[in-house]
């Protein structure tokens, strides 16, 4: 099994990596699709369903299909293009897509949030058509956004298509005991394994080039929520409080009455920062989803601001270490809280982020793996209930705790020898079931929990 580091972390923009960038990804293939295609086609149309339908609007699933049919992409978004692009689609009522005519698309009639059932393969799926100049429909095409940015195609998801496509790998692991069984024989760390198959895609410049890049758009995301103030979009009225904490924690530095515990503050003020400029629909990268993308650089801004030590040339073997863990967790269970609830977002990063700050303060394998499986099984059973929809409540403060649990996850690990009751894979596996028996009203529908419990208006 293999899924590349640049598959975990995915630059891209918020407020969803499932229901804004999967789906933008899906009209964009959609267009590819049509361009492929020998006949002239018209029109376009599209169809929500599941959490898309449910959840859309707060997550921003109707521009992100508008926007994705005029051809625009997440990791080349421009923000005030954007903007123009949708004014001017409302008033045409056409989208203009590279290498293709002027096609109608009225995003108030051809863009449907279908209430019903969800389609079969997935809770997040879409419908997307192309009609005729009489509106017959000449192609159609169903895809499923399964989270963390990744589509497929109703076909590809019924075959299995995993990311397991071209050459093989040394270490092609999928599974937390097979990951530990190859470490042991090789010598090598969980990151030097990582590394070894991802060399096999790439080389060892461009590898250390993608990575470097993942850390810039993460702290440059951090440091944009610690200066940024103001109201949130989206009618909840929440005010951003990074900033404010920040300015607090360094007015206290240096004070010898800070109590200790205020480094859980710094932690929370990291992963909030990231988490306000994904509801605002910043850049942000998938780590693994938009939902859960504080948690892994909050603990990496942590360990290197705060524990003696750090450097950020080790950054990279923090990353290809959480991009393993959090690889094994997608590939036997889930990282879509519309499939899963929440463990299987912020729990799954937090899981990640503990690997990645065990391994660079010297943990072994084992220690890692420890580490991974102390995180994810204190997330077991985590709701995804966001109140109105909208990534904000109770998603930004819950990547604050989730760091949190990182830490102490990976610091109780590194107090053991690696040796430890429930494996990880037990622990993923528990995930799995627990998010097959949840309740749909808490995953990612905004039925039930916080979203029906507090006024959201």
């Amino acid at each position: 099994m293999f899924l590349s580091v640049f598959d975990m972390f995915k630059i891209g923009i918020g407020p969803s990596s499932s229901h804004t960038m999967g789906p933008m990804v899906a009209a964009g293939r959609f267009l590819d699709l049509l361009r492929a295609q020998p006949f002239r086609v018209a029109g376009l149309r599209a169809s929500l369903h599941g959490s898309l339908a449910f959840t859309g609007v707060g997550h921003a699933t109707d521009r992100a299909v508008i926007l994705g049919l005029e051809g625009f992409l997440p990791e080349s978004y421009d923000a005030d293009a954007a903007e123009a692009a949708l004014t001017r689609i409302r008033e045409e009522r056409l989208v203009r897509p590279a290498g293709l005519p002027p096609l109608r698309f009225d995003p108030a009639t051809d863009l449907r949030f279908d209430y019903g059932p969800a389609l079969p393969g997935h809770a997040n799926g879409l419908i997307l058509r192309a009609t005729d100049a009489q509106g017959d429909v000449l192609v159609e095409e169903t895809y499923y956004s399964i989270g963390g940015g990744f589509v497929l195609t109703a076909a590809e998801l019924a075959r299995g298509r995993s990311a397991d496509e071209g050459p093989p790998v040394p270490y092609p692991f999928d599974s937390a005991e097979s990951m530990l069984r190859m470490a042991r024989e090789s010598g090598l760390s969980i990151a030097q394994m990582k590394r070894a198959n991802e060399l096999t895609r790439r080389d060892a410049a461009s590898l250390d080039r993608g990575l470097a890049r993942i850390w810039e758009v993460m702290n440059a995301c951090i440091e944009r929520g610690l200066s940024t103030e103001g109201i949130l979009p989206g009618g909840l009225k929440v005010r951003r409080r990074a900033a404010a904490i920040h300015r607090s924690l360094l007015a206290e530095r240096g004070l010898n009455l800070t109590a200790p515990h205020t480094i859980n503050d710094w932690m929370s003020a990291y992963a909030m920062a990231v988490n306000e400029e994904n509801a605002s629909g910043g850049q942000v990268v998938t780590a693994p989803t938009n939902g859960a993308a504080g948690v892994v650089p909050a603990v990496i801004r942590y360990w290197l601001d705060h524990v003696p030590g750090a450097t950020a040339s080790r950054v990279g073997e923090f990353l290809l270490t959480a991009a393993a863990i959090g690889g094994l967790i997608k590939y036997n269970a889930s990282i879509s809280g519309a499939e899963c609830g929440c463990q299987a977002e912020v729990g799954s990063a937090s899981a990640m982020a503990a690997a990645g700050l065990c391994a660079v303060m010297g943990g072994t394998p084992m220690q890692v793996e420890n580490a991974a499986e102390i995180a994810l099984e204190h997330h077991l059973g985590m709701t995804c209930d966001p109140v109105k929809g909208l990534v904000q409540v109770p998603c930004i403060e819950r990547n604050g705790l989730g760091a949190i649990k990182a830490v102490s996850a990976a610091s109780l690990a590194l107090r053991g020898d690696g040796t430890h009751f429930v494996p990880l894979d037990a622990a993923i596996e528990t995930m799995r079931q627990t998010g097959q028996d949840m309740h749909e009203k808490y995953k990612e529908t905004s039925l039930g929990g916080l979203a029906v419990n507090v006024p959201n208006c």
